[in-house]
């Protein structure tokens, strides 16, 4: 017979309740492991890039047949789940779209149609859902087609797109444009115009990328887009940069040091920019466009729902 002393140990009902503590602070444990490791995870991170590829040359040392693979692995490389281009050809963007199977692309020619420059939006399918599309031209009539008002002779527009992130249900608006090059009034109305209809978005979280031929922070177009807090530069706001004062035009000569950063990733909402990169990359030595890729990786944090 065993001691009595130790009779509560071999108590069924005794033994049953402590596997059950052991079960529960376990159970406790693993769920804490799993939140702490989802805290840490960047699944829920959005890389936005914006790209300026350049129009297909036929011949010569930055023809497009010489470029299609630099500038598909420099795509390669950064990964984005979202991108705008700009100038991209029809030819070309199916170019990159055969190369990149992961992408489907949306976008106009801004001749009308599919004549002329895109202003394509590629979106990695197996993470976003495109919800609608929009195009309109910067001008003072934008729903037509290839219009122009403010004395630019080469047609610009607008190519939007709402998403939805299969990953975290977040929609969000994805615009992406092409300023003018050459009058600076056209680039004001373009930004005056943008703004006024991105005012209208009823959306939590609008991403507007492109190639605004004119240098950040230091201009009237600048302030139309940003100021009041309207859109948050991701450059400033990064938490890391990468590739301070890099020109983001090259010319297919060099990489500019102290230049102008006319290639931007402006933003709307609650968002946390983790890195912002000027993306300088050559493979082979040799010039993807004449510009340089902007790549912003971001979480969209919708804002906590208020108590009733």
């Amino acid at each position: 017979m065993k001691p009595a002393a130790n009779a509560a140990m071999y108590d069924p009902t005794t033994m049953k309740r402590f596997i059950q503590q052991i079960s529960l602070a376990w159970s406790a444990c693993l769920l804490s492991c799993i939140a702490a490791n989802a805290a840490e995870s960047p699944t829920n991170e959005l890389c936005v890039a914006t790209y300026n590829i350049r129009y297909a040359s036929p011949t010569g040392a930055n023809a497009w047949p010489e470029r299609r693979p630099l500038v598909c692995d420099v795509i390669r490389a950064m990964n984005p789940d979202v991108m705008g281009t700009q100038e991209g050809l029809l030819p070309q963007l199916n170019d990159i779209a055969e190369a990149l199977p992961q992408y489907h692309w949306i976008g106009a020619g801004r001749d009308g149609g599919m004549n002329g420059e895109f202003m394509a939006v590629f979106y990695r399918t197996n993470r976003l859902q495109p919800l609608s599309t929009n195009h309109y031209w910067l001008s003072d009539t934008p729903e037509v087609p290839a219009s122009t008002s403010w004395g630019n002779r080469t047609r610009r527009m607008v190519t939007s797109v709402a998403f939805r992130d299969r990953q975290t249900g977040i929609t969000f608006d994805f615009v992406n444009t092409h300023f003018d090059h050459e009058v600076p009034v056209a680039r004001v109305r373009s930004a005056q115009l943008i703004r006024e209809r991105l005012g209208k978005v009823n959306s939590p979280f609008v991403l507007l990328v492109g190639d605004f031929n004119t240098n950040a922070e230091s201009n009237p177009v600048y302030d139309a887009l940003t100021g009041e807090g309207f859109l948050k530069d991701t450059w400033t706001e990064a938490a890391k940069r990468i590739g301070e004062g890099i020109a983001t035009f090259n010319g297919f000569q060099a990489i500019r040091t102290n230049g102008a950063r006319i290639d931007w990733i402006l933003t709307r909402g609650n968002v946390r920019v983790d890195s912002t990169e000027i993306v300088t990359t050559r493979p082979d030595g040799k010039w993807p466009s004449d510009h340089f890729p902007v790549v912003s990786r971001m979480v969209l944090m919708p804002s906590p729902a208020k108590a009733e």
